[in-house]
C-alpha cells in the first residue's frame, strides 16, 4: 500500500540514470508534466474558450490597467497583483480573445513549473497525476484563463510547499529557497491574507520545532511575503486609513470575519454558482458533489499511508496547508464561492494522487486490476460530472456577459458614451463594457455621494440602472426613462449643456 510513499530522496535521484530507452528519469518526468500542462492550456481554450466575456470581479481587476475604460472602484480586500499579470496584455488592447489565450497559456506553464518544484519530492508520475487532478476540476479549468487571483494563489503555494520541502531535505538547493521566496511573493502579491493563511503550517513548523528551523528557509518565507505584500501594505496608508483599517473594511465587506459555518454553501456553490451571496437554494445533484465528499477521505487515507512510512511530512505538510488556507472559507464567513478554495485543491492534489497510485499498484510495481479498474471507473464519472458543471456554468456566464454587451450597445444608442458615468443595479460590470466610470453611494464599492453624482450629470452622459419594481434614487427620478430587457434605464437630460 505503501510503495510510492516510501520512495527516498535518494531512490528519485537514482532514477536519473539514463533508461533502456535511452532517456533519463529528468526527460520522461518532464515530458510527462509537460504533457499534464499542455492538455490544461488546451482544454481551456476549447471547454472554456477565448470568447468568453469578463466577469463581473474581472472588469474591477481589468480596468485598472485597460486601454478601454476608467479604474473600477478598488475596495479594501483586492489586491492588485492580477492586475499588473494581464496588463502585458490590457494596457493596449481591449481584446478579451486575446486576454483569454494569454491566460490559458500563462497557467498551463506555472502548472508545470509549480509541479516541477516537487520532484524529488514525489515520482513524476505522482506528480503528473496530482495535476491532472486538479487541472480537471471544473473550476479550475474555468477560472485559469479568467482575470482572477484565486488560481494564481494556487499555484504559489503548490509551488511554495514544494520549494520549502525541497529546501529543508537539501539545504544546497539554494534555487529551491529562491522558489519559496517567490512563491510567498505571489501569493501576497494576489491575496495577502490567503497567502497568511497558506503559509502559517510552514511558518510554525520554522518558529517552533527545533528540527525544522531553517534561517535561510524563515528569511525566504517571511522576505517573500513581505515583498509580494508591500504594495498593498503601502496602498493601504494611501488610500484606505492604514493597514487596520483596510484589514476591517476588507472584513466587514466579506460580510464580517467570525465563526461561520460555510461548508454547505460551498457544496451549494459546487454547481456552477460563480458567487453564493446570499447561499439559498437547494443542494446539487449529489452525483456532480459526490468528488467533494470523497475529498477529505482519500486525504486521511494518504495521511494514515504516510504515517506508516518514513517520510510522513511530504504528505502531512501539503494537508495541513490545504486544511489552513481552507479554514477560513469554510469556516469563518457567510456565503461561499468555489474558486476560494482552489489552493486547497492545488495542495491536496498530489497526495491523493499518491494514494490512489499506491491503491492500485502492488510494491513491486505491478497494477493490482481489480482496484486500478475501480479506480478507473471512478475517476471516469468524476470527469463526467465536472465537464457537465463547467459547460453549465460556462453557458450561465456567457448569457450574463452578453446581456452585459447588450446593455451597453443600448446605452450608447441613447448617447451615453465615454466619457460617462453609471450608477445602479449592476453598474459596474457595465460600465466597463460600455467604456464608462461607476459610482455608488452605499455598498461595498461606495466611492462617491449624492452630490458628486449630481454634479457629474451636469458635465457628462449619466445614467441609472434599475430593475423594473425598484425604487430610482431621488437624483435620477426626473431622468427620462427607457425600458430595455428587464432594465430600467433612466438618463441624465443634461450633459455639456445639451439635451440627449
Amino acid at each position: 500500500m505503501a510503495h510510492s510513499s516510501r520512495t527516498t530522496l535518494a531512490d528519485v535521484r537514482r532514477l536519473a540514470a539514463p533508461s533502456v530507452a535511452g532517456l533519463s528519469w529528468r526527460d520522461r518526468g518532464e515530458g510527462l508534466l509537460a504533457l499534464v500542462a499542455g492538455a490544461f492550456t488546451l482544454a481551456q481554450l476549447v471547454l472554456v474558450g477565448p470568447g468568453l466575456g469578463l466577469g463581473w470581479d474581472e472588469t474591477v481587476y481589468v480596468s485598472q490597467i485597460s486601454a478601454h475604460a476608467p479604474a473600477a472602484y478598488f475596495s479594501a480586500p483586492r489586491a492588485r497583483g492580477i492586475s499588473l499579470l494581464v496588463a502585458p496584455v490590457t494596457a493596449w488592447s481591449s481584446s478579451t480573445g486575446l486576454l483569454r489565450a494569454y491566460l490559458a497559456v500563462l497557467s498551463g506553464v506555472a502548472l508545470f513549473l509549480a509541479l516541477r518544484t516537487w520532484r524529488g519530492v514525489f515520482p513524476a508520475r505522482v506528480l503528473a497525476l496530482g495535476g491532472a487532478l486538479f487541472a480537471s476540476l471544473w473550476v479550475t479549468l474555468f477560472y485559469g484563463p479568467q482575470a482572477m487571483p484565486n488560481y494564481w494563489v494556487a499555484i504559489g503555494a503548490l509551488a511554495g510547499t514544494g520549494c520549502f520541502l525541497r529546501a529543508h531535505a537539501d539545504g544546497t538547493d539554494r534555487a529551491a529557497v529562491w522558489g519559496l521566496a517567490a512563491s510567498a511573493a505571489l501569493m501576497t502579491w494576489m491575496r495577502p491574507t490567503d497567502a497568511v493563511w497558506a503559509s502559517a503550517p510552514l511558518l510554525i513548523l520554522l518558529l517552533l520545532v527545533r528540527r525544522w528551523r531553517r534561517l535561510p528557509l524563515l528569511l525566504a518565507l517571511v522576505g517573500g511575503l513581505a515583498a509580494g505584500a508591500a504594495e498593498w501594505i503601502a496602498e493601504a496608508y494611501a488610500g484606505y486609513g492604514g493597514l487596520w483599517q483596510r484589514l476591517s473594511d476588507g472584513s466587514r465587506i466579506q460580510g464580517g470575519l467570525g465563526w461561520s459555518i460555510a461548508v454547505v454553501d460551498q457544496v451549494r456553490s459546487l454547481g456552477g454558482r460563480a458567487l453564493c451571496r446570499p447561499c439559498t437554494g437547494d443542494l446539487p445533484n449529489p452525483a456532480l458533489t459526490a468528488w467533494w465528499f470523497v475529498l477529505p477521505v482519500l486525504a486521511a487515507l494518504s495521511a494514515a499511508v504516510a504515517l506508516r512510512s518514513g517520510r510522513p511530512a511530504r504528505t502531512l505538510l501539503p494537508l495541513a496547508c490545504a486544511a489552513a488556507v481552507a479554514f477560513p472559507y469554510l469556516f469563518m464567513i457567510g456565503y461561499a464561492a468555489p474558486r476560494f478554495l482552489l489552493p486547497a485543491y492545488a495542495l491536496l492534489a498530489i497526495p491523493v494522487a499518491d494514494v490512489l497510485l499506491d491503491v492500485v499498484t502492488a510494491p513491486d510495481g505491478r497494477w493490482r486490476p481489480v482496484t486500478a479498474t475501480l479506480v478507473a471507473i471512478g475517476l471516469a464519472g468524476h470527469l463526467a460530472a465536472q465537464y457537465a458543471v463547467l459547460h453549465g456554468t460556462v453557458d450561465r456566464s456567457a448569457a450574463d456577459r452578453r446581456a452585459w454587451s447588450r446593455t451597453a450597445a443600448e446605452l450608447h444608442r441613447l448617447g451615453v458614451r465615454p466619457p460617462c458615468l453609471l450608477t445602479g443595479n449592476e453598474a459596474l460590470p457595465i460600465a466597463f463594457y460600455t467604456g464608462c466610470s461607476s459610482a455608488a453611494t452605499s455598498g461595498s464599492n461606495a466611492n462617491t455621494t449624492t452630490a458628486g453624482i449630481v454634479r457629474t450629470a451636469r458635465l457628462k452622459p449619466t445614467a441609472h440602472l434599475g430593475t423594473p419594481t425598484g425604487r430610482p434614487p431621488a437624483y435620477a427620478r426626473d431622468w427620462p426613462v427607457h425600458s430595455f430587457e428587464g432594465i430600467r434605464i433612466r438618463v441624465a437630460p443634461v450633459a455639456g449643456g445639451g439635451h440627449r
